[in-house]
C-alpha cells in the first residue's frame, strides 16, 4: 500500500478500469410498536446536506427493505445518515464525456491533463462518497485520483465519525477496501420475515454449523428452523404438557446433536421456578429435565453431554445460598452407581441478591486471532478475590469468624454498635460474620487451557444484577463421575468464595462472548453517579441508555469505551433481559426502543438500526457468515437480514449457457 503523499496517477492511467462495488440505498422498516414507548421521530433522510436524494429511495434490491444508518459510538443523531445512493457503473459504458468533436473534454489536445492531480484531489476531498465513485468514471486521471489512499481515509473518517486517534483496522490492506467493508457487509437489508410464532419472541440460538436456529417464544414452543436461503421451519416443540408458562432460552451442545432450552412454569406471578429440557436433534425426542431456580439461571453447556442448573435455598429475609449443579444429558442410566447430577458450586447470596444468567467461557480458546482494539484502561471495575491476603498469624479463619461475631454480637447488646442497625442490616451483617470462616478458598491450579470460566450476574448491595461473578472450573469438576451429596459434609467449609468479582454499577440486562471466547460484552443500564444502596429492597434507578461494555477475560480487565445508541424503558422491579451477540467484526444488540443495533468492534461506532414494531428481545449472528443476522421481537416476529453483498450475490442472474455449448447439447440428443 502506498502512503506517500505523492499520487501517481499518471502510472495508473493505462491499467484497465477496477469494476467498483455499486452501494444500494438503506430504509427504515415500518411500524409502530406496541407497549414500548415511542422513541424520538426521525428525521427525513433528505433532511441532511451532503449526499444527494437516492435513486430508487425507499426499496433495496427487489423491493428488499433495509436498515438505517448510526454512525457514530453514542446516541444516534437525529436523523440517519442518508445512504449512498446506487450507482450504475457497468464497464461498457464510456469513460469519460466527449466535447463536439468526440475528444476528452479533461484533456488537452496532445493527452496532457487540464487538471493536475493534486487540483483535482482537493476537489474531490469536498465532494462525498457517491460523488467520488461517480467522478472516478469520467476518466481514467479522474478514476485514479478517485483510488487514492489519502482520500478514501478522510472519507473514512468524515463519513463514518471515527475519532481520528483510532488507526485503521490491522487486518485492512487499504482504506478504500475498508470503507467498502463497513458500508457493504453489514446485516443490514432484510430478507426474510418469520412470523409462525404467536406471541412475543423471547431468544434466538445457533447451531455451531449454522445449518439450524431454535426460537423460544411466550407462546411456549421451541422452533427450530433450517437456515437456507429461504428459511423454513423445520420442527416445533410444544412445552405447555409438561406445565410450562413459556420458553425463554435455547443453546446447542458443541456437536450439534442436542438441544437445551430453558423454560418458566406455571405459578404464581412472584414463583421463581423453572425447568431446563434436553431434546434430541436426531428425532427431536425429549431426554430429559432439570429443575431449574430461579428460572432466569437460563442454564448452559459444560461439555458435550452435560449442563449447568441452579437452585436456590433461602435462609433468611434477604439471605439465601445459591445451588449450581452438572447435570447428565442422558439421565435415563440403569446403574445406580453412576451419577446423573454432581454439585459444582454452593455461593452465598447477601441483600436478596441470586445467582442468574450463566454461561461458560473456554479458556483454550483464548489465544485465538483477535484483534479488538484496546482504547485505554477505564476505571477498573474487576476484583480479584482469590489472593493470599489472609494472615496465618490470626489464625484459621473459623477460629477469627467466631471472634469477629461475638466481638459484634457483644457489642450490639451492650449498645456499641452502630446505631439503628435495621433488622436487614443486622441480618447481612450476622450473615457475612458466619460465612466468614465457612467458606472455601478458590482452588488454584497452574494455567491450564482446558480450564474453563464459570459466569454469572450476582450482587452484594441489592436483588438487582449489578456485578458478575467468575470461578474457574477445573478439568476434574467437568464430570459427574465421584461422591454426590455427601461430598463435602463434614468440612467447615460450607460455601464456594468467587474467583473475580466485574462491578458494573447498574443493572446487568445481557452479556455475550466474543467467537473466541475471550472478550465478554455486556449491556448495563447505569445507576446514578455517587449512587449509595441503603435499602437493598430499593436499588437506585437506572438510565434509559444502554451501555455495551467489554471485558477481556484474560488480563481480566475493561479494554473499551462503552458503546452506546440503544435505550431501554422499564424500571428495576420490571427489567428484563435483552440477549446480544458478538461475532467476528461486530456486535449486534436488542432494545426496547424497537430497533436491533450493530456496531463495529474494532472503531466503537455504530452502523446499523434494525427496525421491529416492539421491543427487540434477541439477535443472533450465523457463526459461519457474519452477514447474516436474525433478529427477535415482542411483535412475535423473526427477521432474517443480510449485508447488501450478500444480496447482490443471491438475486444476481445465472448466466445462460454460451450458444457453442447449447449446440453441441442438441448434437448429443
Amino acid at each position: 500500500m502506498n502512503e506517500s503523499p505523492t499520487l501517481s496517477a499518471p502510472g495508473l492511467r493505462g491499467r484497465a478500469r477496477p469494476r467498483p462495488w455499486q452501494p444500494l440505498g438503506r430504509e427504515v422498516g415500518g411500524g409502530a410498536g406496541r407497549s414500548a414507548p415511542a422513541p424520538p421521530p426521525a428525521r427525513p433522510l433528505s433532511a441532511r446536506q451532503g449526499f444527494p436524494e437516492p435513486q430508487g429511495r425507499g426499496q433495496g434490491p427487489a423491493g428488499v427493505s433495509g436498515g438505517v444508518w448510526g454512525p457514530r459510538a453514542g446516541p444516534l443523531p437525529a436523523g440517519p445518515r442518508p445512504p449512498l445512493g446506487p450507482l450504475s457503473l457497468d464497464s461498457s459504458e464510456t469513460l469519460g464525456p466527449q466535447g463536439p468533436s468526440g475528444q476528452d473534454v479533461t484533456m488537452e489536445e496532445g493527452g496532457t491533463p487540464l487538471l493536475p492531480d493534486s487540483l483535482v484531489y482537493q476537489i474531490f476531498l469536498s465532494l462525498g462518497p457517491t460523488d467520488v465513485l461517480a467522478a472516478g468514471l469520467v476518466c481514467r486521471q479522474w478514476q485514479a485520483v478517485s483510488r487514492d489512499e489519502f482520500l478514501w481515509r478522510e472519507q473514512f473518517y468524515r463519513y463514518y465519525q471515527v475519532a481520528r486517534d483510532v488507526p485503521r483496522h490491522p487486518a485492512a490492506t487499504s482504506w478504500y477496501e475498508e470503507f467498502q467493508r463497513l458500508y457493504d457487509t453489514v446485516p443490514c437489508v432484510e430478507v426474510q420475515t418469520l412470523r409462525e410464532h404467536t406471541d412475543q419472541v423471547l431468544h434466538l440460538s445457533f447451531s455451531h454449523s449454522g445449518y439450524q436456529f431454535a426460537s423460544c417464544s411466550k407462546d411456549c414452543t421451541v422452533k427450530i428452523w433450517n437456515n437456507d436461503l429461504t428459511i423454513a421451519l423445520l420442527h416445533s416443540a410444544d412445552m405447555r404438557p409438561y406445565n410450562w408458562s413459556y420458553t425463554q432460552f435455547s443453546q446447542f451442545n458443541q456437536d450439534d446433536s442436542l438441544l437445551l432450552a430453558s423454560g418458566v412454569f406455571l405459578g404464581p406471578h412472584n414463583s421463581s421456578s423453572g425447568e431446563i429440557a434436553v431434546i434430541s436433534l436426531d428425532n427431536f425426542a425429549l431426554l430429559s429435565r432439570v429443575r431449574n431456580k430461579p428460572y432466569d439461571v437460563f442454564g448452559c453447556w459444560l461439555t458435550e453431554t452435560s449442563l449447568i442448573s441452579g437452585n436456590l435455598h433461602r435462609i433468611g429475609d434477604i439471605t439465601s445460598c445459591s445451588v449450581l449443579w452438572l447435570n447428565n444429558a442422558f439421565q435415563d442410566v440403569e446403574s445406580e452407581n453412576v451419577n446423573v447430577v454432581k454439585r459444582l458450586f454452593k455461593i452465598q447470596n447477601l441483600n436478596a441478591s441470586t445467582i442468574r444468567t450463566v454461561m461458560v467461557a473456554d479458556c483454550s480458546r483464548f489465544d485465538s486471532p483477535d484483534l479488538l482494539l484496546d482504547a485505554g484502561a477505564p476505571p477498573g471495575r474487576i476484583f480479584d478475590l482469590g489472593g493470599d491476603s489472609e494472615d496465618e498469624e490470626s489464625g484459621p479463619a473459623p477460629v477469627r469468624a467466631k471472634e469477629g461475631l461475638r466481638s459484634f454480637l457483644d457489642g450490639f447488646l451492650d449498645g456499641r454498635a452502630q446505631p439503628q442497625l435495621s433488622e436487614r442490616a443486622l441480618e447481612t451483617k450476622v450473615a457475612e460474620l458466619l460465612a466468614r470462616g465457612r467458606t472455601k478458598p478458590p482452588e488454584r491450579s497452574a494455567a491450564d487451557e482446558r480450564n474453563k470460566l464459570l459466569l454469572f450476574t450476582t450482587g452484594c448491595l441489592t436483588y438487582s444484577p449489578h456485578q458478575i461473578g467468575i470461578k474457574h472450573i477445573l478439568p476434574h469438576q467437568m464430570t459427574t463421575a465421584g461422591p454426590v451429596l455427601g461430598e463435602g459434609r463434614g468440612s467447615d467449609a460450607f460455601f464456594d468464595a468467587l474467583d473475580h468479582v466485574i462491578d458494573v454499577h447498574g443493572h446487568i440486562i445481557g452479556m455475550g462472548l466474543s467467537p473466541d471466547n475471550r472478550y465478554l460484552y455486556v449491556n448495563s443500564r447505569a445507576w446514578p453517579s455517587g449512587s449509595v444502596v441503603a435499602d437493598p429492597m430499593q436499588p437506585p434507578p437506572i438510565a434509559e441508555e444502554i451501555d455495551l461494555l467489554v471485558f477481556d477475560l484474560k488480563t481480566m480487565r475493561e479494554v473499551k469505551r462503552a458503546l452506546r445508541a440503544h435505550r431501554a424503558y422499564t424500571p428495576n422491579d420490571e427489567c428484563f433481559f435483552i440477549f446480544l451477540d458478538v461475532s467476528r467484526d461486530f456486535v449486534a444488540s436488542g432494545a426496547e426502543d424497537r430497533h436491533g443495533y450493530i456496531w463495529d468492534r474494532h472503531y466503537n461506532i455504530c452502523l446499523a438500526k434494525l427496525r421491529h414494531q416492539d421491543v427487540v428481545n434477541s439477535v443472533v449472528f450465523s457463526p459461519q457468515e457474519q452477514e447474516l443476522l436474525l433478529t427477535a421481537s415482542d411483535d412475535a416476529t423473526i427477521k432474517a437480514w443480510r449485508s447488501p453483498r450478500t444480496v447482490r450475490v443471491h438475486q444476481a442472474p445465472r448466466p445462460r449457457p454460451r450458444p457453442f455449448f447449447s449446440w453441441f447439447a442438441n448434437q448429443r440428443r
